[in-house]
Formats: C-alpha cells, structure tokens, sequence
C-alpha cells in the first residue's frame, strides 16, 4: 500500500463535517491552532503521530480508529488507481 497524504486529510475532513464540527470547534478540542488542522485536512501538512492521537481524541475515538480509516481511505485510493491503469 502506497503512502497517501491525501487519505489523511479525507478522512479526517469528513469525520469532521459528519459530526458537524467547524474546523474552529474541532482545533479548540484537539489543542491546536486552526489554520494546522486547515492544512492537515487539505493536505498540506501531515500529521505526526502525536496530532493523530490529539485529533483522534477530539473526534471521541481512539487513534489506532483513525489511523485504520485512513488504512482503509489509501487502500480504496490504491484500488482507484489501479482500475484508472486498465
């Protein structure tokens, strides 16, 4: 499975908007400053390990639950890819 910083930003941009959090409310509970969280979820910024863990607690959920959606997210992008090839 390919690395895909793109999975990353997906999922955790629609975990967000499925519980209707604003970027604003979800920073201030995970601890960080809103325009990180922006470029995480636009892919302009990965997350450390540690960013995981604070947005995965802000999100109600524990990391490894996080970081298997976002397994599943570049799984389903490697398959994607892979139909585009044929």
């Amino acid at each position: 499975m390919e690395f895909r910083e793109k999975a990353i930003a997906t999922v955790i941009r629609r975990l967000r908007k499925n519980r209707r959090l604003s970027q604003e409310v979800l920073s201030g509970l995970a601890g960080m400053e809103r325009s990180h969280l922006g470029m995480v979820e636009t892919g302009g910024r990965v997350p450390n390990l540690y960013t995981i863990w604070r947005i995965a607690d802000a999100l109600d959920m524990r990391p490894s639950e996080l970081v298997a959606m976002i397994e599943d997210e570049m799984s389903e992008m490697d398959s994607a890819g892979r139909k585009e090839e044929r």
